[in-house]
């Protein structure tokens, strides 16, 4: 498991859950401490804990 992937997120990437593909993508709002705070555009804004599930980056 990779927590140190979560530490690269920035605010305004784009991400996915990966174990909840039914939030859509969602705009990282911040990441501080490996809490990071993403608002998802079916789930609205969750706060992740970075040591338990890697987010996935989009890119398109």
């Amino acid at each position: 498991m990779s927590d140190d992937l979560n530490a690269l997120l920035e605010p305004g990437m784009l991400v996915q859950h990966p174990e909840r593909p039914d939030w859509g993508t969602g705009q990282v709002q911040s990441n501080i401490g490996g809490r990071v705070t993403v608002n998802f555009r079916e789930e609205g804004k969750v706060v992740i804990d970075s040591r338990q599930v890697t987010l996935i980056p989009v890119f398109d």
